[in-house]
Order: C-alpha cells, then structure tokens, then sequence
C-alpha cells in the first residue's frame, strides 16, 4: 500500500505523543491517569495503580509499532482504534464524575475532550492505511 507523506507525517506523530502519554502513564502523570480510571471499576489502589500501568505499556508499543512495523501498520492501526474505543469509558467517567485532571477543570472542557477520541480513532486508521483497506473490503461485498 501506498501512504501519503501527510500520511507517514501524522502517523509518526501519532506514534510520538502515544509512546509519550504511555511515558505519561508510567511516570510523571500516573496519578492523573489514575483518577481516570472509571469508577464503575475495583477501587483497590493497586488494581486502578495496575490499570494505569498496563495501559501505559501499551501506549508505548502501540506508538512504537505504528512508527516502526512497515508490515502490520494496517493491523496496528486497527488495533490502536480498538484501544482508542476501550479507553473512551475512562474520558466519560471523568466527565460524568467532574474528574479534574490534566486541566480540564470545567464540564464544558471535559465534555469538548469527548469529542477528540473520534478524531483519534479516524487519525489512527487514516495514517495507517487501515481506514483505505475497511473501504476496499466494504467495496469487495
């Protein structure tokens, strides 16, 4: 498959900010990912702490894999939409439960960043060709 330069651009963008939110998760922002844990979920501090960190790591090596695995981008790309879908409960329940983190302080804030996982969602299959190879498939039938 063929990608555009504005294609392989934001796709190594896209790649950079994940592996530095999972750097995020790890290190310097874990207490504001931990208060976007639902609250529907274990409020044991080390089970939220686990999430946080496994999420973390695998923000890393998503945005490693979608710079650096010319042959599964496709696959990474569907696989970071799904992981974008998964973590959307936990911007809900930040907003649900006016959750301050990461400076979002007001509801209207917090209800505008609800919009940006659709985006997030389009940009991931966009750059890496996934969203082209749904289309081929869809025409296919």
């Amino acid at each position: 498959m063929k990608y555009t330069t504005t294609q392989k651009v934001f796709r190594i963008i896209l790649g950079a900010l994940m592996a530095l939110a999972g750097i995020g998760h790890l290190t310097f922002q874990r207490q504001e990912f931990q208060a976007q844990v639902p609250q529907w979920l274990p409020d044991d501090p080390a089970f939220i702490d686990f999430v946080v960190l496994a999420s973390g790591v695998t923000e890393i090596l998503l945005g490693l894999a979608i710079i650096f695995l010319k042959k599964h981008r496709i696959k990474v790309g569907l696989i970071l939409a799904i992981f974008y879908v998964l973590i959307f409960p936990g911007n809900i329940s930040q907003y649900t439960n006016g959750i301050d983190a990461f400076g979002l302080d007001t509801d209207q804030k917090r209800l505008i960043r609800l919009f940006f996982q659709p985006i997030l969602i389009i940009w991931a299959l966009w750059s890496t060709g996934a969203l082209t190879y749904l289309k081929n498939l869809k025409n296919k039938d």
